[in-house]
């Protein structure tokens, strides 16, 4: 009997020649809508994901087939890890597909921040010649700040090596990961040294609003703050409050609180609109790490890792 496997967001298409070559059938579905995957994911024995739909109890309940399912990224906020865990179902997920694009991304988002990209762009398109308002700020000498050292934030760390900065890096979870180019730190001595802080930790119930204005004000100094990880870590009142009082001198954002423009609350849509207006602040569209060759290496990171750990032969 054929072993079946459900593919429901758009993924780079060399996952189905992998996929058929371990034996899998795959439906590749990326249209499909959730009510569809709840009729039909009984008859399936592997499910590849984005974060289209919750994999939540709800769906779970209905894969009575399941063994595994493959994520396409990084983050697990979407997922019901206990219902894994309780029915032994594997979970493979392929952050080391995309962790170079992200620290790529943030050096870029926070360069442009640095040298007013944005702004001098548009200027000088209008004909606009200034200099002194758009002199830059060098990285060069500063301390930057990594918080969580898993797969993003190694890789950002390892981009960073070149440009003549201290690096200093704290991880509640993980130990030990000091080395010449990175320096490994508690979170007193984040907040105490750090002039760049970059985030690297997912979204769980103690990360959620974790940057609130009384952490940000820990901070010896005021500092610029980057997010590629997740837009729930900080929400946007906080991020105009820091930026008013000096807090924060500007931010890279390619990550929101809220990432449906069309789902925003009142408070949320005039938060944002002013949060907008800021020259110091650089958006992108939760594209950190999505990048042409990351969409192809995340299969291969994929399906590598099913077959190491025997859910496909």
């Amino acid at each position: 009997m054929s072993k079946k496997v459900l593919i429901i967001d758009e993924m780079h298409l060399s996952i189905i020649p992998m996929l058929e070559s371990e034996g899998l059938t795959v439906d590749y579905r990326p249209e499909i809508k959730r009510q569809e995957i709840l009729e039909i994911v009984g008859d399936y024995v592997g499910l590849i994901i984005r974060s289209k739909t919750p994999i939540d109890r709800e769906l779970l309940e209905k894969a009575t087939k399941l063994k595994f399912i493959g994520r396409a990224g990084a983050g697990l906020d979407k997922i019901d890890l206990a219902y894994l865990a309780e029915h032994d179902i594997q979970l493979f997920h392929a952050a080391e597909g995309n962790k170079d694009a992200v620290g790529e991304h943030a050096i870029g988002g926070l360069l442009a921040l640095f040298n007013h990209i944005n702004r001098a762009d548009l200027q000088v398109r209008k004909g606009v010649w200034k200099r002194e308002e758009n002199r830059g700020e060098e990285l060069q000498g500063k301390t930057v700040g990594i918080m969580g050292y898993g797969n993003m934030g190694s890789a950002f760390a390892k981009k960073l090596i070149g440009f003549d900065v201290r690096i200093i890096a704290y991880d509640k979870y993980k130990k030990g990961f000091g080395n010449q180019f990175v320096e490994e730190v508690d979170f007193t001595e984040l907040v105490e040294h750090a002039d760049v802080l970059s985030l690297h930790v997912p979204l769980t119930p103690e990360t959620k609003d974790f940057l609130s204005l009384e952490i940000l004000n820990k901070f010896k100094k005021p500092f610029y703050l980057i997010n590629t990880a997740r837009g729930e870590i900080i929400s946007f009142e906080t991020l105009n409050k820091a930026l008013d009082l000096g807090v924060l001198k500007g931010a890279v954002l390619d990550v929101l609180e809220n990432e449906k423009f069309s789902a925003f609350s009142e408070e949320q849509k005039a938060s944002f609109a002013k949060l907008a207006k800021r020259e110091n602040v650089v958006f992108s569209p939760h594209v950190a790490g999505w990048t042409f060759q990351s969409y192809e290496k995340i299969n291969q990171v994929l399906v590598e890792k099913m077959k190491v750990r025997g859910v496909i032969y």
